[in-house]
């Protein structure tokens, strides 16, 4: 729907940002093209705005067992799962991008078991959606078989905390009715224009 709303909260105006606020947003309008959506919503409270994205960057940018296709891999089957719209499209869109396959974010979504990964990409989404459905029932052995598979404790605290951090991002997400930018829909399905 062209002109919907992207947030049921007020998205402030741009001259309202705080200086790093500001500054945060443009460099990533200058890099992508375009500011996704979640930038603008969570502008609406710039404490939590700050402390959302450092996480975000402490989780998904830093280096480890797990790939940025990884993880991911990871947000998108546990956003499927919360049925967080602007997750699983807006990240669906970088795991297309990162993996260069247009076809693995919508089987990765619909059913990780089906999708063209490996078992070890397998056991990684079986314990992250473990962690996001009935974590109260986690156990060694779901350690023992994601070292089965090459990952180490330290991995699956990564897994655990982006399972969770989404928790948090896809409820918000829900709750605000964010609507994903439609440019998303069409990244790494499309070659870019040049």
């Amino acid at each position: 729907m062209p002109n919907a709303p992207i947030s049921r909260f007020p998205v402030p105006d741009p001259k309202a940002w705080p200086d790093d606020i500001r500054a945060r947003i443009l460099e990533v309008q200058e890099k992508a093209g375009f500011v996704p959506n979640v930038f603008l919503t969570l502008a609406h409270r710039p404490d939590e705005f700050r402390a959302f994205f450092a996480y975000h960057v402490a989780l998904m940018l830093k280096e480890g067992g797990l790939t940025k296709g990884e993880r991911e891999m990871i947000v998108v089957a546990t956003s499927a799962v919360n049925q967080c719209l602007y997750c699983v499209v807006a990240h669906g869109a970088i795991l297309r991008i990162y993996e260069k396959n247009a076809l693995l974010a919508d089987q990765v979504a619909v059913n990780y078991r089906k999708a063209d990964i490996t078992g070890r990409q397998k056991a990684m989404l079986q314990f992250a959606l473990k962690v996001c459905s009935s974590s109260g029932d986690i156990g060694d052995a779901d350690f023992a078989m994601l070292r089965e598979h090459g990952f180490s404790d330290e991995d699956a605290w990564d897994i655990a905390a982006i399972t969770a951090f989404f928790g948090l991002s896809n409820r918000m997400a829900n709750v605000i009715s964010m609507r994903p930018n439609d440019e998303f829909y069409s990244m790494g399905r499309v070659p870019k224009q040049g």
